[in-house]
């Protein structure tokens, strides 16, 4: 592949800025000159500099979500050769959307890479809270059957107000289901939980076109109606903390909310409240509002499911995610469309 100058014997520079696994830095080795950041050993300002300046600048990046590096004006003039930023996952609130196009430089993301996976992930998370199966487990690892007898049917870690206001603790099938934002992945989360004979609500920006789900145009009145509130939308300015104390009393005692968004589309402090004073029966949480760090009180909680956002990663995404990423960028240095492009318009859920 020729650079941008047009010498074929000089491999487009790339700007890399994420922590990969040897397959994915080798694929991204074999096809373009890779400027890794994390085995630089230097600081970002110091490696932005040096990248800059180099007598083949990059013309694109790889970054992802919840690091250290945003794409904003500040890293687009540290670097103004720049053109493409690819990130390896589907949320772009790392990335200024606005100055990027200010600047033409084009923006892709992971498409439906992960798609599949996380709502698998955000299923298996509703029936852990359900069905207790991961607090069964522990009852079992630490030997408690044999001295306590069997697990019960409601956990002595919930209050049995909370219990008594929602019969059917262990029972997936019929119950009411919201989902916040119905995109790639709620969609997908919609469909498996239909198989469960769940009844499907969803919010979004606007009503969707050919979907017979409820549709609620605020959050709030989707709780009011809700057994379960799903969190699968993007994270930006009107998003942030979308899921409220408000939000989070309306779905009441018997509800749970499940989050395979982003950390900070709920409260967490306002969650921890509802979940220690009994407001709510129950959550799965993947993702968090400071990650890595985690309220200490939700690990004492056995209705409280915990993971570290994971729910993208199983080696077949991983493979994909490769592929995808190589292919925007081949797209992008042969002049042609990006794969999965993505504006302000295009964040619509």
């Amino acid at each position: 592949m020729a650079s941008a100058g047009g010498n074929p014997l000089v491999l487009p520079a790339v700007l890399h800025l994420r922590r990969s696994d040897a397959d994915f830095t080798a694929a991204l080795s074999e096809r373009f000159r890779v400027l890794d950041f994390f085995s630089s050993g230097e600081p970002l300002p110091a490696f932005l500099a040096a990248a800059a300046a180099a007598p083949e600048p990059p013309r694109a990046a790889v970054v992802v979500g919840g690091g250290s590096v945003r794409v904003d004006a500040s890293f687009l003039d540290a670097v103004p050769s720049l053109r493409c930023v690819l990130t390896t996952g589907a949320g772009i609130d790392h990335i200024d959307l606005a100055e990027c196009a200010r600047r033409g430089v084009a923006v892709a993301n992971s498409g439906e890479v992960f798609s599949t996976d996380v709502a698998d992930y955000a299923v298996g998370l509703l029936l852990d809270v359900l069905r207790r199966v991961s607090a069964a487990e522990r009852y079992v690892r630490r030997g408690s059957w044999p001295v306590q007898g069997d697990y019960p049917l409601g956990s002595k870690f919930v209050h049995f107000f909370v219990l008594s206001s929602f019969s059917n603790w262990h029972h997936l099938g019929g119950k009411r289901v919201g989902i916040i934002g119905l995109g790639n992945i709620g969609s997908r989360i919609a469909r498996r939980l239909e198989a469960f004979g769940c009844i499907i609500h969803y919010n979004s920006r606007k009503p969707k076109d050919s979907i017979s789900y409820k549709y609620f145009g605020n959050v709030h009145d989707l709780a009011a109606e809700s057994d379960v509130l799903i969190v699968a939308c993007a994270l930006n300015k009107a998003t942030r903390h979308i899921v409220d104390k408000d939000v989070l009393e309306a779905l009441g005692k018997g509800g749970v909310v499940i989050n395979i968004g982003r950390g900070a589309n709920i409260d967490e402090a306002e969650l921890v409240v509802a979940l220690r004073e009994g407001k709510i029966a129950g959550a799965g949480l993947d993702v968090f509002e400071h990650e890595p760090k985690v309220p200490a009180e939700l690990f004492s909680m056995e209705n409280v499911v915990l993971s570290r956002h994971v729910a993208v990663f199983t080696e077949e995404s991983r493979s994909d995610l490769r592929a995808h990423t190589v292919g925007n960028l081949e797209a992008f240095f042969s002049g042609q469309p990006l794969l999965t492009p993505v504006d302000a318009d295009s964040l619509v859920q």
